[in-house]
């Protein structure tokens, strides 16, 4: 059977987030011949391939765990050749993928975090609370443990911290004595089952604000399963240790956790680290980053009506200003 996700209509109707935008932030510092843009996220291959197409003096380097994604923007990108290179890899292995390829530095670094919109499109993977789904939301199915064998094996109190730290939920508690109540009675083994739980566990009025009641659970169970925050915070810093001075960093995040430590490590290499009262300031102590946006920058009105999984985006950007100084 064909997967509906390799068909070029439905490559078509992937709308990359915040696409002009990034490729702006990127722009001065991949005009250059043999400049090399790394994308840390490949998905679909919807960033790769504007990159590609918009700086042709560039070489791609793209990432991602998911063997699907990789076969399917494999085959979206074929056509430029050797110009695009793609590693199956979490991005958090970037400096190891970099020294297998021999490039010592880069001059473009993008990220698009969290769940792509094939894994979401796709029932069978598990990451959507919409519809019914083996309970998965593994990235790379071959490898860890799905979100089921989660609520099915983690201690009670290990759940409710993961719905707290992850999904910022208010009512874990209530959520995880349900989950342990009915995991006793039957495993569980699919989503539908899960968010009916979480329904009947919520108090009504909040189930009246915020959206479907289950989305911070579900936000929870896969960043746990994936280790996305523990593999991010790893990821960040060596993407801007990978930049030449001159190179450029664009992320995109989705919820506030992403953006947090996004912003914390931005924030941290654009800032004065010399001693108070220095009259002089080594260039040991100077900042190595220059942020390029105000803040997070989100997308228009406009983009998020054409592509309404655009809504909760945060895009923060950096410079690379100078080499670390030992």
């Amino acid at each position: 059977m064909n997967d509906p996700s390799s068909t070029p209509a439905a490559q078509a109707r992937h709308v990359p987030v915040m696409l002009d935008r990034c490729l702006d932030l990127l722009a001065p510092a991949l005009t250059t011949p043999g400049s090399v843009v790394v994308d840390a996220t490949l998905g679909l291959g919807g960033h790769s391939e504007a990159l590609l197409t918009t700086f042709p003096a560039a070489r791609l380097v793209a990432v991602d765990r998911d063997p699907a994604a990789l076969r399917l923007a494999g085959e979206r990108l074929a056509r430029f050749g050797d110009r695009a290179t793609l590693v199956h890899a979490v991005y958090d292995e970037l400096p190891d993928v970099l020294r297998r390829l021999g490039v010592p530095r880069v001059q473009g670094v993008l990220f698009d975090l969290g769940v792509s919109s094939m894994q979401l499109d796709e029932a069978e993977r598990g990451f959507a609370y919409a519809q019914d789904a083996p309970l998965d939301m593994r990235m790379n199915q071959s490898a860890g443990i799905s979100a089921a064998e989660v609520l099915n094996t983690y201690p009670p109190g290990e759940l409710v911290r993961i719905l707290r730290a992850y999904g910022e939920e208010k009512f874990a508690r209530k959520i995880v004595d349900a989950v342990v109540r009915e995991r006793e009675r039957e495993p569980f083994t699919t989503s539908a089952r899960l968010v009916e739980l979480i329904r009947d566990a919520l108090p009504q009025a909040a189930k009246r604000t915020g959206g479907n009641p289950a989305k911070r659970t579900f936000q929870a169970l896969r960043i746990e399963v994936n280790g996305e925050l523990s593999v991010l915070e790893q990821a960040i810093p060596a993407a801007v240790g990978a930049l030449a001075v001159g190179g450029r960093i664009a992320v995109l995040s989705y919820h506030s956790l992403e953006d947090r430590l996004v912003k914390q490590v931005f924030a941290a290499g654009a800032a004065n680290t010399a001693p108070p009262g220095l009259p002089v300031v080594p260039e040991q102590y100077q900042p190595r980053l220059a942020l390029l946006t105000r803040g997070a920058e989100l997308p228009t009105e406009k983009e998020i009506a054409e592509n309404r999984r655009a809504a909760p985006a945060r895009l923060r950007g950096a410079e690379r200003i100078r080499e670390d100084v030992r």
